[in-house]
């Protein structure tokens, strides 16, 4: 599975960069619409979500580094 960096906006609550509200590919802004599903890992914090424009992504913020990254699951829901 390939993971690619992006710039994410989000809601911090207790702990730093605990939900992700919007993200950007390039220019474009993609506002969060559902979160499905999330999960913890050892090193990564996991988000499965769909995005404004009707795909799903899975979004992951690795611990160590403080760095999103994503993949896109599907085209469109």
């Amino acid at each position: 599975m390939s993971y690619l960096a992006l710039r994410v906006e989000c809601y911090a609550g207790y702990r730093a960069e605990e939900t992700p509200r919007r993200f950007y590919l390039g220019d474009q802004c993609i506002v969060v619409r559902t979160e499905l599903n999330r999960w913890l890992e050892p090193e990564y914090r996991y988000f499965k979500v769909t995005g404004d424009d009707d795909r799903y992504y899975l979004l992951r913020y690795a611990m160590t580094t403080r760095r999103w990254e994503y993949q896109r699951l599907s085209d469109k829901t």
